[in-house]
Formats: structure tokens, sequence, C-alpha cells
């Protein structure tokens, strides 16, 4: 692993990411989900919403770092809001 430069900030991402696959993991062991239908124009699983919403939250900063001077915290919690309605209602 010496051969990546690993900061607090990306630790800190992998270390989410880890975190949030395992506990979706075991939700689905413990729970098993099935495909609904929410304001997304498909049927979708918990994993389907996950992958979407990791998808579009890489393109939400993308655009801050690209378009704006504004702090890229600003996104981050814009995410962390566009996860949690697309967990729930997407």
């Amino acid at each position: 692993m010496a051969w990546m430069s690993w900061t607090l900030p990306t630790a800190l991402f992998f270390t989410g990411i880890a975190v949030i696959l395992v506990g979706m993991t075991a939700w689905q062991i413990i729970s098993p989900c099935v495909e609904r239908r929410g304001f997304l124009p498909l049927a979708t699983t918990r994993g389907d919403r996950l992958f979407i919403g990791l998808l579009s939250s890489a393109f939400i900063h993308l655009a801050f770092v690209a378009l704006t001077d504004v702090n890229i915290a600003v996104a981050t919690v814009l995410c962390v809001l566009w996860m949690i309605i697309l967990m729930r209602w997407g």
C-alpha cells in the first residue's frame, strides 16, 4: 500500500464506502429486499439505489469542483441529503 499517497480524506472516503457496503450486506441478510418503484423510472432494489446514489454523488462533486469555488463540504452535504432521499423514496 506504500504506492498510494494515503491522506486522511482519502482514507475516510474508502473507509466510509467499506462501512456502507458492510452495512448494506448485513441489512440484505437480515431483511431481504424486493424490487419497488419510487420516483425513479424503473424498479430498483436497495443495492441499485445505492449504486445510483454513489454514481450521482460523484458527478455532483465533480460539478462543484469544475464549476464553482464553493467549499467541497457543501457538495458533500448535498450528496448526503440526495442519498437519504434516493434510498428512502427512489
